[in-house]
């Protein structure tokens, strides 16, 4: 595990965060759904990135 992909894994988790305290506060829907493509694409540059693949 190197430090990019560590990067992206931790950024991915944040906005996973955000996404769950922003659906809470009842905001909109596309704000949602805009936050969480953007979690959804940090994770998977992530785990995409791991060594584990090759």
């Amino acid at each position: 595990m190197n430090g990019l992909s560590t990067v992206f894994i931790l950024v991915g988790l944040f906005l996973l965060g955000g996404v769950y305290s922003f659906w809470k506060q009842q905001l909109p829907k596309s704000l949602l759904v805009l936050l969480s493509i953007g979690s959804a694409m940090c994770l998977l540059a992530g785990v995409m990135r791991l060594e584990v693949w090759n």
